[in-house]
């Protein structure tokens, strides 16, 4: 079998590593075995936190909305509800920025909303 060196392959595999790790703590950024053990926890953790991004965004627009409703005399369900019913489709994100930055549009969107209630009946 021949014999091989790997001499420029092994240090662009360690130089990639070490460019990725950079600004790590201690030796995480300068030791490769340490410094590849980190970059795959943090890709590891990169992975997983895109998708716990979208539930933390999701749960922070129904805080708003809630917020806002409550504020305008109606709560969170009930006005998505009263939404619903009325045709109106705002997805979370709009809504949550609607009320944070344009509150006399959100309080046409819960008196909407409260009509809609009022004029649907009640389902069992």
């Amino acid at each position: 079998m021949p014999r091989v060196k790997r001499g420029t392959k092994r240090r662009a595999r360690r130089k990639k590593i070490l460019k990725h790790t950079k600004g790590f703590f201690l030796t995480k950024s300068k030791l490769h075995r340490s410094a590849k053990e980190a970059m795959n926890r943090s890709l590891r953790y990169s992975y997983r936190d895109r998708r716990t991004r979208k539930r933390d965004y999701r749960t922070l627009w129904i805080q708003r909305i809630g917020a806002a409703a409550r504020n305008n005399g109606i709560s969170y369900s009930q006005f998505m509800h009263g939404l619903k019913v009325g045709g109106v489709d705002l997805d979370r994100k709009i809504l949550a920025d609607i009320a944070v930055h344009d509150a006399a549009a959100f309080t046409s969107l819960v008196a909407q909303a409260k009509q809609h209630l009022t004029a649907a009946p009640a389902s069992a």
